[in-house]
């Protein structure tokens, strides 16, 4: 008999792997696949049936989904080691008023935006997962003090709700094979 497979997207910055650990401990009946999705296809990826759930960066239009937030991610800057708000702890909106920012052009240059930033030109803003992510040795990530968070949560469409994504939600959730909903 083939166990079924439940296809797990995550989008950059969501590192999935305690999630696998803790399906495959419960010697569960399917298998768990994961796959990474571009942050600008996280809604595509479910709809167009590439995954089966994904764990997105909010805001996301969720009108068919089920979405189950999980955890926010703060707020951060990156620049280059050589610009003096890398010496600072913490950054402050104050602190970035005579500074470049370098601005999103799409949402899946983060990369890039980086690596700009790298050369001095000036900051760019990012939730702290992808400046870990990205993580480079000319460029330093510094948290954005009093910037409003970012959400991670899990989301499948809500025509595709079954036994199996439910369990994955207790996994995400922490539910053990020996707790109760």
């Amino acid at each position: 008999m083939d166990r079924p497979t439940l296809r797990v997207g995550f989008v950059p910055g969501v590192e999935p792997d305690r999630f696998l650990r803790r399906w495959k401990s419960g010697r569960r009946a399917a298998w768990l696949a994961l796959t990474p999705v571009p942050l600008s296809r996280q809604r595509e990826a479910l709809t167009e049936g590439e995954v089966d759930m994904c764990f997105v960066r909010l805001p996301l239009p969720a009108d068919d989904l089920h979405v189950v937030p999980l955890w926010e991610e703060r707020a951060a800057i990156m620049v280059g080691t050589e610009n003096v708000l890398s010496l600072l702890d913490e950054v402050g909106e104050e602190d970035l008023a005579e500074e470049t920012e370098i601005p999103s052009a799409h949402a899946d240059d983060a990369a890039e935006r980086i690596a700009v930033a790298a050369t001095g030109v000036g900051f760019t803003r990012v939730p702290l997962s992808l400046a870990r992510l990205h993580h480079r040795k000319d460029a330093v990530s510094r948290p954005l003090r009093d910037a409003a968070p970012t959400r991670i949560a899990l989301a499948w469409p809500r025509t595709a709700d079954d036994p199996l994504r439910q369990e994955f939600v207790g996994v995400v959730r922490g539910r053990t094979a020996r707790s109760s909903r």
